[in-house]
């Protein structure tokens, strides 16, 4: 059987791949995985907006109380919320029913542990083995033994903008803030917590329907934030995905600020207040160049880990650093919780914004952004390493290096999931890169395809 869990939990289309009797045996086979020996187990499950969300919560929770665990339900809440949440309630594990930044027709199921980390790899076949063993020695209660569903909506959401809000230390009076909330998981936490700070908040993409949920809005279709924020006269946007674990920024004059951008700003920030340790941002192979240079500046240095956030976490974790993340505004600040927080980003950069007196125009100039190419050459599965072992790939790619001299680089990336490498180039003149990334990339496809 192939692996059921990807880099962010179990993900698939509702009620086609991820269906209600996967999601039944998820929340049994993962109650007794991450519970066992523990008397009465609690574990809380929180969801996302989509109109699937009803049926899987219904059936994990099923899973989780045919094992004699609490299910601990809090409702339609961001992703780092449910992180947050599992250690505040001590609760022994957190699930979330979400596909992110996905479209409605997904749904996932993803697992944190105790103290609010995503589960290792190690983990999440464990989980895997118990159902496709068919539960062997997977107790099933009867009488008093079986489970209790608790339901702690409106406490929970209240929870967690508080805290939200006190990660920073100053209201936002004063400040017009934009938030394009994705018609999904923020449209409560967001507004509310920005409202109760003072800021005078304008607000699009708030009105969930269980279909609408990242349509044509939210930190992958910012246009129309960029729009508003000049139309409004802000002083800033942001813009969350369907989970608001991720946050992309707007600056005044309508520009997009990615999460390369924003950790420049936060990483010069704590590095001036002390409190960026070891001077370093954990960043992945993805991240522009420009945001080496500019933290390079800053002496603050850069660690880099292969695409996604799990990875970023793992090296912050294993090293002690305290800020890292993605382009994609996936930031995280272990100061405060243990995964991307969307509003967690928001507030501090608005705080730094008030704090500083400056526009993030102005702020989000510490950074140039080096132009980007990314080039796809179709190769077979067995040749993705071809770029390593032909010399006369290797030979074209040294050539390249030495035209950008040192102001540019090549990155050759293999799909996990298609018969591609992507092949991305980073310098200083567009049509040069251009010319480069396609004649790289030809080279590749025609050298293993032969």
């Amino acid at each position: 059987m192939h692996r059921m869990f990807g880099t962010d939990g179990v993900r698939g289309i509702a009620n086609k791949e991820l269906t209600a009797e996967l999601a039944y045996r998820l929340g049994r086979a993962g109650a007794h995985v991450l519970t066992e020996g523990t008397h009465k187990p609690k574990i809380l499950v929180g969801m996302d907006t989509r109109i699937s969300g009803d049926m899987l919560e219904a059936a994990l929770v099923s899973g989780i109380l045919s094992v004699g665990a609490e299910a601990i339900c809090v409702g339609i809440v961001p992703t780092p919320a449910v992180s947050y949440l599992t250690r505040k309630y001590e609760a022994d594990a957190g699930v979330v029913i979400s596909a992110s930044h996905n479209p409605v027709e997904y749904n996932g199921i993803k697992f944190f542990n105790n103290q609010g980390y995503k589960l290792s790899d190690e983990l999440e076949d464990t989980i895997q083995s118990v159902i496709e063993s068919n539960f062997e020695g997977v107790p099933l209660p009867t009488g008093d033994q079986i489970g209790r569903k608790i339901e702690e909506e409106g406490e929970a959401v209240g929870d967690y903008v508080e805290f939200a809000k006190g990660t920073i230390d100053t209201n936002l009076k004063g400040l017009k803030v934009a938030l394009d909330c994705a018609n999904g998981a923020a449209y409560i936490t967001a507004v509310k917590a920005f409202k109760e700070l003072g800021a005078e908040v304008y607000v699009i993409n708030n009105e969930p329907d269980g279909i609408n949920i990242n349509k044509n809005c939210g930190s992958t279709h910012p246009e129309r934030l960029m729009e508003y924020v000049v139309e409004k006269g802000c002083d800033l946007g942001l813009a969350f995905d369907g989970d608001a674990d991720r946050c992309l920024a707007v600056d005044e004059k309508g520009n997009l600020i990615n999460g390369d951008f924003l950790m420049a700003i936060i990483g010069k920030y704590l590095k001036e207040q002390g409190k960026l340790d070891k001077d370093v941002v954990v960043v992945t192979v993805m991240s522009n160049l420009g945001l080496d240079i500019a933290l390079n500046k800053e002496n603050i240095g850069t660690v880099k880990t292969k695409v996604g956030d799990r990875y970023v976490l793992e090296e912050m974790v294993k090293e002690g650093y305290k800020l890292g993340g993605e382009q994609s505004g996936h930031v995280i600040m272990l100061d405060y919780n243990t995964t991307g927080d969307g509003l967690i980003t928001g507030l501090q950069l608005s705080a730094i914004v008030k704090k500083s007196g400056k526009t993030l125009s102005d702020l989000a100039s510490m950074m140039k952004e080096l132009p980007q190419i990314l080039v796809n050459a179709k190769v077979p599965n067995d040749k993705k390493n071809i770029h390593n072992e032909d010399e006369e790939i290797s030979a074209k790619i040294r050539k390249i290096e030495e035209r950008l001299n040192g102001c540019g680089r090549v990155l050759i990336r293999p799909s996990g999931t298609e018969p591609l490498v992507r092949v991305m180039l980073e310098g200083e003149v567009q049509s040069e890169l251009d010319e480069m990334a396609h004649g790289l990339a030809e080279l590749i496809e025609k050298k293993a395809n032969i």
